[in-house]
C-alpha cells in the first residue's frame, strides 16, 4: 500500500469528531476537486510503499484508525487492511469519495463507511456511484461540502430524492465557517448535521497534525481523559441564538 503520510491526531470530522485516531493517508484519487484540500495525496505513485504489518505495528494499541487519501479503495490492498483493523477489534472510518465502488467493503460493525456525495462546485458532482448507498447503514456517513447557496440547494434536493440510511452531514469548504450552512439546516428544518473541521478550528489548515506523540498503548487508550479546568472569566449569556 502507499501511504502518503500517517499520523495520531483528534478526529476532524464526522460522527466520531474528537475522537484520539490515527490516521493512514493513501496515495492516488481519480477526482479532481476545485476545493481539494489534500492535492499533495492525488499521484498514485506519490508517497511509500507499506506493508500491511508495517502499517498495523504503526497504529499499535490505538483503537480508531481512519483510512484515508486520496481515494483508499483505489489501493488494491484497501480490503485487506480493513478487515485487518476490524479482525483487531480497532474501530475504523473509511473515508471515501462516492466515486468508488464499496461493494466489498466488509459488513463489519467496527468498519464506518464515511462517503461523500460532491456538490456542484466540487465539478466533481456527476462522478457519483449512486448505487453505494444501498450499502450505508445507521452507522455510516453520507458527507456534503458546501461552498454556496447552491451546493445547499444541491445537497437538500439529493436528501429528498433518495432514502438514505446514513448520517447526513454537512460542511463548510475549508471546514470552518458554518454560519451561514448552519443558518439555512435551522431555517429548512432539514434533519443534517452541521460540523466543522474541528483539526483546522484547533491547529489550522496544517498537514499531518502531531501534537502529542506516539498513540497510547492499551491500557493508556482506556483510561478516561483528565478533564480539562474551566477557563477564567464569565460564561457567555446569549440565550436561544437564531
Amino acid at each position: 500500500m502507499r501511504v502518503v503520510e500517517h499520523f495520531y491526531s483528534l478526529q476532524g470530522e464526522g460522527t466520531r469528531i474528537g475522537v484520539p485516531t490515527y490516521f493512514i493517508r493513501v496515495a492516488g484519487c481519480s477526482l479532481r476537486c476545485a476545493w481539494c484540500d489534500t492535492k499533495f495525496s492525488l499521484d498514485p505513485g506519490g508517497g511509500e510503499e507499506m506493508s500491511l504489518d508495517r502499517i498495523m505495528r504503526l497504529i499499535g494499541g490505538c483503537g480508531d484508525v481512519c483510512l484515508t487519501g486520496g481515494e483508499p479503495l483505489e489501493q488494491a490492498d484497501s480490503i485487506d487492511l480493513l478487515r485487518m483493523l476490524a479482525e483487531a477489534g480497532k474501530t475504523v472510518v473509511l473515508e471515501t469519495n462516492g466515486a468508488a465502488d464499496v461493494s466489498a467493503v466488509p459488513d463489519d460493525p467496527h468498519i464506518i463507511i464515511s462517503m461523500d456525495i460532491k456538490c456542484p462546485s466540487s465539478g466533481m458532482q456527476d462522478r457519483m456511484l449512486l448505487s453505494n448507498l444501498d450499502r450505508l447503514g445507521g452507522k455510516d456517513q453520507l458527507k456534503f461540502v458546501i461552498a454556496d447557496r447552491r451546493d445547499l440547494d444541491y445537497a437538500e434536493a439529493f436528501l429528498a430524492e433518495h432514502a438514505v440510511g446514513a448520517n447526513a452531514i454537512f460542511s463548510p469548504v475549508g471546514g470552518t465557517g458554518l454560519r451561514e450552512i448552519a443558518d439555512e439546516v435551522v431555517a429548512r428544518r432539514l434533519g443534517v448535521r452541521v460540523l466543522p473541521q474541528l483539526h483546522k478550528l484547533i491547529w489550522g489548515d496544517r498537514k499531518g497534525v502531531r501534537p502529542g506523540g506516539p498513540p497510547p498503548d492499551d491500557g493508556e487508550a482506556r483510561r478516561s481523559p483528565r478533564r480539562a479546568p474551566r477557563p477564567p472569566g464569565r460564561r457567555s449569556s446569549r440565550r436561544g441564538v437564531r
